[in-house]
């Protein structure tokens, strides 16, 4: 028999296809702690090189750490300059002539994190700052000699008996209408302010006394004026009115509001300092909308001119912005702008507000800086790829692979999808089990991000991975009140959550079981913050589901009231109780009406949460335990929302997967 050579090249070419595809190991939760967390990027002055942070867990002290390293521009091998794995580096900083590194540490004595000097090229570092309570942000000045920094002021010290023993604790007298938040627990007569730091004698200097906290400090080019954002206007508890202030470095002078909105300029939230143009001239900073959309609105780019005080707001394009800074030249601002499941690098023409993406594609844009010689570096990943750096250039050219042991694991890209409800166009992302076969009914989880004002994007999410490869299919749907889509998107959900997001998600998994492959007898749900309340929502609306798990969430508002940290929101958005029962009632109604759960529902949450605290897990729990649906509570110990516990973080995923594999049964069922 003559063979055709052609056609048996191609089969052997496709069974050497199969067999690379095959020899990729399955994800396995122990792959969590090998994951290496790029951070951080900062350019030399000379924009050779670039200092990151990187980190990961340490499983023998149970915690989480950081260390820095340095990559050249050029590319090549990174370069590890700390190394120190039962304490963290974070947040380093050049000096402006290039002969150092500054950066933040809890190597020391104090145990919290201080600011730290080492030589450019590694080495020997040593301790600047012996600041009480620790500090959590600080800038270089331009002459490389001093340091602005923010601090909370000092907790008064223990009385001491006899033995010279602490006394207990005394107590304490809260007098704020916001007396919570979530890291520095109850809020009393204590702030965080700015000071002013002598880098080698170590001297500090309050700048900003008073009832008030500062955050993001941005030095002048000039060296004459330190920007720094703060509320000072009106009932500071009540509002959102963040603001941007400037001031001379000089203890006693007083600083000068920069920002003229009565709302919300540069909530430090966003992680986007204010940033001045190279000739000291102008600012640019992030902008919301008035107080009574909270978090709905989109963060639109002001730019002030500080000679005439003119604040103008280029490019309104109705999306997010997030980290602006200004070319070298002054001509232009880039940015990162998210879209609808994607969030891309930009640079933005002030002049004719014009929008050039220098990204696309299906990516999620982090971080970026930028080089005096103008180069950029950028912080970015998708599906199957965590967060590296890379050299913007006319195609970007990596120069990190920290996580390369997952080029031998079999990760899946996810798949957009979309949909019409009430003739909204909803958009989602779908991830496929391992070994997909369409003739295969699988299991399949319906994922639910946190915000509301929030999305799912193409990012690498390890614990979507781990559930695809334990054969389950991930459902992930951005329903009305996520963010990537404008205003109106997100705000169509204001003071009426559980409503409408909770149509699109029904949908949205309706949408997905016809095209069947999905075994609607084995549906999962879950979320975390606002995603458990969401998921808490469905199940009150919908028996479909098997199992759930619902993750630091809350569904009675009039419990959570005073006792989380978002009173001011709720008055925003709802009114308050005692004048707005009816809306407290109606976004209440999973706990009101937990009779109509059928769902078996893990709850889990963070003991020491003030973000979304345990009494939302805790009430749901009791209502569904007294109504003997199979549920469970499973609480972490001194932890915040964002848990941070490396033995935690894997307990989380573990007990989330055993109880999906308890009510689903993730063997695939052969579909007709």
């Amino acid at each position: 028999m003559r063979i055709d050579v052609r056609r048996w090249l191609g089969v052997s070419l496709l069974a050497c296809v199969h067999l690379a595809v095959a020899a990729k190991r399955p994800l396995e939760i122990a792959d969590f702690h090998r994951l290496q967390d790029v951070s951080e990027p900062a350019f030399a002055p000379r924009g050779d090189a670039i200092v990151y942070t990187v980190s990961s867990h340490n499983l023998d002290s149970d915690a989480p750490v950081s260390d820095l390293w340095r990559v050249s521009w050029r590319g090549g091998e990174p370069l590890q300059l700390t190394h120190t794995p039962f304490a963290s580096e974070s947040h380093p900083q050049w000096r402006p002539d290039g002969s150092a590194l500054a950066f933040l540490s809890d190597r020391g004595a104090e145990d919290n994190a201080q600011i730290w000097l080492m030589p450019a090229d590694g080495g020997e570092a040593r301790q600047v700052t012996h600041v009480k309570e620790g500090i959590s942000d600080f800038v270089w000045a331009p002459n490389g000699k001093q340091i602005a920094f923010i601090a909370e002021d000092p907790a008064p010290e223990a009385a001491k008996d006899s033995r010279g023993k602490d006394k207990p604790v005394a107590p304490l007298v809260v007098t704020r209408f916001q007396f919570k938040e979530d890291g520095r627990d109850y809020l009393t007569d204590r702030w965080q302010h700015l000071y002013l730091l002598e880098v080698e004698s170590g001297a500090a200097t309050l700048l900003t006394p008073g009832a008030h906290d500062e955050w993001l400090p941005s030095w002048s080019p000039d060296g004459k004026q330190i920007a720094f954002v703060s509320k000072r206007l009106g009932d500071i508890d009540r509002n959102l009115n963040f603001d941007v202030w400037t001031m001379p470095p000089v203890a006693g002078a007083q600083p000068r509001r920069i920002s003229t909105f009565d709302g919300d300029d540069a909530d430090w939230y966003w992680e986007s300092r204010p940033q001045w143009s190279p000739d000291s001239r102008k600012l640019v900073w992030l902008t919301s909308a008035e107080d009574k959309w909270i978090y709905y609105s989109p963060w639109q780019l002001s730019v002030a001119d500080l000679a005439t005080g003119k604040v103008t707001t280029p490019a309104r394009i109705d999306r997010c912005f997030y980290k602006p800074r200004w070319s070298k030249d002054g001509k232009y601002i880039y940015a990162l702008i998210e879209q609808s499941r994607n969030t891309w690098l930009a640079r933005v023409d002030p002049s004719n507000d014009e929008v050039r993406y220098l990204t696309s594609g299906n990516r999620f844009a982090f971080d970026f800086d930028m080089a005096p010689d103008g180069r950029l570096v950028l912080l970015d990943g998708d599906d199957v790829t965590p967060y590296e750096l890379s050299a913007v250039e006319v195609q970007r050219r990596p120069l990190t692979h920290h996580n390369a042991f997952l080029d031998g694991t079999d990760i899946r890209a996810a798949e957009d999808f979309s949909f019409e409800s009430d003739e909204q166009r909803i958009d989602g992302l779908l991830l496929k089990p391992a070994g997909f076969k369409s003739a295969v009914r699988y299991p399949a989880i319906v994922r639910l991000h946190g915000g509301p004002a929030y999305q799912f994007s193409h990012e690498f999410l390890f614990e979507w991975q781990l559930f695809a490869a334990r054969g389950y299919a991930v459902i992930a749907i951005n329903p009305r009140g996520s963010t990537g889509r404008g205003f109106d998107f997100s705000r169509a959900v204001h003071g009426n959550t559980g409503d409408l997001d909770v149509k699109d998600v029904l949908r949205g998994v309706d949408y997905v079981l016809q095209q069947g492959w999905v075994d609607p007898e084995r549906l999962g749900i879950g979320g975390r913050s606002y995603g458990s309340i969401l998921t808490n929502y469905v199940i009150a609306s919908d028996t479909r589901f098997k199992a759930a798990v619902s993750g630091a969430g809350n569904s009675n508002y009039l419990g959570s009231y005073g006792h989380d940290e978002y009173s001011r929101e709720y008055e925003l958005e709802f009114g308050t109780p005692w004048a707005n029962l009816a809306n407290y009632e109606r976004v209440s109604y999973p706990f009101l009406h937990a009779d109509r759960i059928r769902t078996p529902t893990q709850f889990y949450c963070a003991m020491k949460d003030f973000n979304v605290p345990c009494l939302g897990s805790e009430q749901m729990y009791q209502a569904l335990r007294s109504l003997n649906v199979p549920t469970e509570l499973v609480l972490y110990p001194n932890q915040n929302h964002a848990m941070t516990v490396p033995s935690y973080l894997e307990d989380r995923m573990r007990h989330a997967l055993e109880w999906y594999d308890r009510y689903l049964n993730a063997r695939p069922a052969t579909g007709n």
